[in-house]
């Protein structure tokens, strides 16, 4: 996974379905709905009317914490915070066809979440949000280096996404951290044009992906 990743975000503007589509309408090809006050019949609701656009435009489709959900709608796959099922059993459930990924904080939960078969790292909060409760002590760029410095010691190779409070002015400095990606909500659905906003993001996370790796 790296690149643009959008969280489904309620606003007093758009639900979650109405900020996925905006972000698929602008280019953006990975989701994750995350509806962290939602039951399980009602994140699964939002799901399957996603489902059918993300397949169509070939977007990935990622459920937050609802394992059975994922399961159900043969979505791309799982995230899994710290307080949910632990990614072990998930993956027992799972399989090997659905991609589970997981929050870190440090470098010793992204060491842990490796050796227990994550796909990929949402690794944050990079700096303080309103959109997270229970927020882990925030990173900053410094933190990002010395996490990832630290996984490249060790062998671990996997995907990892910068997230939490993140604006457009932040992506050059954190795409030379050695993260894959970057996680996005209020940034997007803050602008005064979603859709035109992650046309721009997307664009701007090609280039310096792009970037990085000629320099690497």
């Amino acid at each position: 996974m790296n690149g643009l990743l959008f969280i489904t975000h309620a606003t007093e503007r758009y639900d979650h379905l109405q900020s996925a589509l905006l972000a698929l309408e602008g280019g953006c090809r990975q989701i994750q709905l995350r509806m962290k006050e939602a039951s399980p019949r009602e994140v699964e609701q939002i799901a399957r009317l996603l489902k059918e656009p993300c397949d169509r435009l070939g977007a990935a489709l990622y459920i937050d914490d609802h394992v059975e959900v994922c399961r159900r709608v043969e979505a791309t796959g799982v995230h899994l915070g710290k307080n949910d099922m632990p990614l072990a059993e998930a993956r027992r459930l799972l399989g090997l066809e659905f991609v589970i990924g997981g929050t870190a904080n440090t470098a010793e939960d992204v060491l842990r979440l490796a050796a227990a078969g994550a796909d990929y790292i949402g690794l944050g909060p990079f700096r303080f949000t309103t959109t997270k409760k229970n927020l882990s002590p925030v990173l900053g760029l410094q933190g990002y280096r010395e996490v990832t410095g630290r996984c490249r010691e060790a062998g671990v190779r996997l995907p990892v996404l910068a997230i939490g409070g993140i604006t457009p002015a932040d992506i050059p400095a954190l795409m030379t951290t050695g993260i894959s990606g970057i996680a996005l909500s209020s940034a997007i659905l803050g602008a005064e044009d979603p859709v035109a906003e992650t046309a721009r993001m997307v664009e701007q996370m090609c280039r310096l992906g792009a970037e990085e790796r000629v320099k690497n």
